[in-house]
């Protein structure tokens, strides 16, 4: 039985950055690496320089990134206490 291919959408840097409202060069000085993550938020297709981003899984991980901070309760101390 084959199983089912969920498809996925590739962008560009330029493409990212219009969607989620960054500058490109933040995306890939700051973001890529730290938060994007190869492998998981973006590909480098045939082995090269180009790099495309898998905006299902951007989209996911900054979803499940809201919800946890959403439910930070900050401290007195500076700390925050994650209830």
């Amino acid at each position: 039985m084959a199983q089912a291919v969920t498809p996925q959408t590739y962008l560009t840097t330029d493409e990212l950055a219009a969607i989620i409202k960054y500058d490109a060069r933040t995306i890939r000085e700051r973001l890529k690496d730290s938060v994007l993550l190869e492998g998981r938020h973006y590909i480098r297709p045939f082995g090269g320089r180009k790099i495309l981003f898998i905006w299902e899984r951007i989209e996911q991980d900054m979803a499940l990134l809201s919800v946890r901070e959403s439910i930070m309760v900050p401290m007195a101390n500076g700390s925050v206490c994650h209830g």
